[in-house]
């Protein structure tokens, strides 16, 4: 029944927006004007402001729409909704405050407006956020299925199959494959769906089958095939998703561009290319990095003296790593260790139990507090609260050699903890597997990403460091 009425959802979504729109202005209404917890003046009356919430309300849905807001979101990931009700939102009021403006408007509290846009926004976050989690769950329980033809059952089109088995919660059902050459042996007759025919069957199966999505997961030698499916597909009112075989090279999430008239994929596409989402994570790092400083300042205090009384040297330790477009920096520590003698190189990687270490360097390692320093990295700018570890020169001149797409991690800022390090990949680890995982946080950045790393580093600690 939901497969389909997407439109019914849609329409859903729109008068679902509304009322926590107009909830938000009762609630916001009753905490500045009759809750007693802030001080008013001669408030107007409350129809004056329930005919403003309403016009916003309308044009909230109408900026939704235009941005996208009510498309399907089966395949869509959370936070590119959370980004999206930001955006709706803040352009929205921008509207209305000029509408204010042009009518001459003026007597609207400003405190209501500003208590109105955070109840707006949190509600519907929360509400889609619940909902979403909600539908993931019918999903796995195999309600709300859509269901999906794949053509090609050579390498390309099992792997999808493989894939989309291990995402049980978008809730969509393989019903066979097309081929012209490949059959079954009798485990994958087992594990895989039936060959429903040759390609050129497409037409029969699209007519006798309920069929929501086909899937093209053909060799480059048989893409001269493309036009004849597509066309039947679209004939059929069926969606038609294309795996180019070259994917491997592609992003996690590729953008399509237009170059000369014609259309490109972008191989390395970046989130934080944009200057919008710069901006954004820059603002989100001062924030935080001022303060963790504030609320450590008493702990980075006892430190300080902790290192004083316990050895000799500096207190501060700087070593040279590589940031931002290859740039160097010097990141900032608590000394740990003893100081190297003069004229020594530090080429060495820290080992357990590694003799260099004082005592009390021993324990700011164990519980990570060296690493405190690092938030005046960030706030100076050589570095993020999220993103990939940042590595000395000598390490990287060694990596970029011997170890695939190393450097593409230098595309954004390095940061204190990464996708990588919550994940438990720090200290003597698998660089390869951080490199994949820091990979993974570039071409998918997002706030709510970053959120989830800190909380997951908090929760988890740094494991793995010596």
């Amino acid at each position: 029944m939901i497969r389909k009425n997407q439109g019914f959802l849609t329409k859903l979504y729109m008068i679902t927006d509304f009322a926590f729109i107009q909830l938000a202005f009762l609630l916001a209404w009753w905490i500045k004007f009759e809750s007693g917890w802030l001080l008013f003046h001669n408030p107007l009356p409350i129809e004056i402001y329930a005919i403003w919430s309403i016009i916003y309300g309308l044009i909230a849905v109408a900026v939704g729409v235009m941005l996208s807001m009510y498309s399907p979101k089966r395949k869509k990931r959370f936070a590119d909704e959370f980004m999206k009700i930001f955006q709706t939102h803040f352009i929205g009021m921008f509207i209305l405050l000029s509408f204010m403006f042009y009518v001459k408007e003026i007597n609207i509290s400003r405190g209501y407006l500003a208590i109105y846009m955070i109840f707006n926004v949190a509600f519907i976050i929360l509400y889609r956020y619940f909902l979403k989690k909600s539908l993931k769950h019918f999903r796995e329980k195999g309600y709300n299925r859509q269901f999906v033809l794949i053509v090609g059952a050579g390498t390309l089109g099992k792997r999808f199959f493989k894939n989309l088995k291990q995402y049980p919660e978008l809730g969509y059902e393989v019903i066979g494959f097309l081929d012209d050459y490949q059959q079954w042996d009798e485990i994958e007759a087992r594990r895989l769906k039936p060959i429903l025919g040759s390609v050129s069957d497409l037409h029969k199966v699209l007519n006798e089958k309920l069929v929501d999505e086909v899937v093209l997961a053909l060799p480059l030698n048989a893409h001269h095939l493309y036009p004849e499916i597509i066309a039947a597909c679209e004939k059929a009112g069926v969606r038609t998703l294309i795996i180019p075989d070259f994917f491997d090279y592609l992003p996690a999430r590729p953008l399509f561009d237009n170059f000369a008239g014609m259309p490109m994929i972008n191989v390395r596409d970046i989130p934080l290319d944009l200057a919008a989402n710069r901006l954004f994570k820059r603002a989100f790092d001062i924030v935080f990095s001022l303060v963790a400083i504030i609320l450590t300042l008493p702990v980075m205090i006892g430190i300080y003296l902790g290192i004083r009384l316990t050895s000799q040297g500096p207190v501060i330790f700087k070593q040279e790593r590589v940031g931002l477009n290859r740039r160097n920096f010097y990141m900032y520590k608590f000394r740990s260790m003893k100081p190297l003698p003069e004229g020594a190189t530090d080429t060495g990687w820290t080992v357990e139990n590694d003799p260099r270490r004082t005592k009390f360097g021993s324990f700011l390692r164990k519980t990570s507090l060296d690493e405190l320093p690092q938030f005046f990295n960030v706030l100076f700018g050589h570095m993020s609260v999220v993103g990939p570890r940042p590595e000395r020169p000598y390490y990287v001149e060694q990596f970029k050699e011997e170890i695939p797409k190393y450097m593409v991690k230098h595309h954004v800022r390095p940061g204190i903890t990464g996708w990588a390090q919550s994940n438990g990949l720090r200290g003597d680890t698998s660089i390869e597997e951080r490199i994949k995982h820091d990979i993974f946080y570039i071409e998918n950045w997002s706030i709510l990403f970053d959120i989830k790393i800190i909380l997951r580093t908090i929760r988890n600690g740094f494991k793995n460091a010596y």
